[in-house]
């Protein structure tokens, strides 16, 4: 008697175990999907098509396809970059988000190849700026006042290709919404971005193909 109690006790246990075994388990809740009908700065993407209204030539919607796309970190600031060709020349979007929460939204369509000689500055003077990390700094170019903002080491990584790292400089043009990026990675030029800000509630993303 008692052995068959056993047995009975143990075919439970071992119903209740493949039970356990076959259950299924719960679906893991996917991220929240962007209202497509809705994309907002933040959302794009590469492949993407991107119109910022009046910031084109001319003062018309400035539309390009963004066929590259980079996110950048440099220390706590981070922010995305999206590029693609407009008319004869290659335009872009950068996208941040400030230490309040707020959306920052600049483009850079000046066809200007630039150099740092165009604001009187040579690498010793970024040297200089990086040692001091003043932000009473500042210099005039284009007859503006740009200060000095930030200067680290950053690393970008792209939809194509591997993460790169360069050092970084910024300067916000004071009483504007001018931005001055300036890079320089191992053995290579110092490369220069001047871009102009825009508001956030300008810029339409339409999804495209991947």
């Amino acid at each position: 008697m008692i052995t068959l109690t056993v047995e009975a006790i143990l075919v439970v246990l071992l119903v209740l175990v493949l039970m356990q075994f076959f259950k299924k388990k719960p679906a893991t809740p996917s991220a929240p999907q962007p209202d497509l009908a809705n994309l907002k700065a933040t959302d794009a993407l590469a492949g993407d098509v991107i119109s910022i209204s009046g910031a084109g030539d001319e003062y018309s919607d400035l539309d390009f396809t963004a066929d590259h796309c980079t996110w950048v970190q440099a220390g706590a600031h981070h922010w995305s970059e999206l590029s693609g060709p407009y008319k004869e020349r290659r335009v872009s979007m950068r996208v941040a988000t400030n230490a309040d929460g707020d959306v920052e939204v600049a483009i850079h369509t000046d066809p200007r190849k630039l150099t740092l000689g165009d604001f009187g500055l040579a690498e010793p003077d970024l040297t200089d700026l990086d040692e001091r990390q003043n932000t009473e700094d500042w210099f005039e170019f284009d007859q503006k006042k740009w200060a000095y903002r930030l200067s680290r080491e950053a690393q970008a990584t792209g939809n194509q290709g591997q993460p790169t790292g360069f050092y970084y400089w910024e300067f916000q043009e004071k009483d504007g919404t001018g931005l001055l990026a300036i890079r320089k990675a191992e053995g290579e030029p110092f490369a220069i971005t001047l871009y102009t800000g825009v508001a956030p509630g300008n810029v339409t993303v339409y999804r495209g193909g991947r």
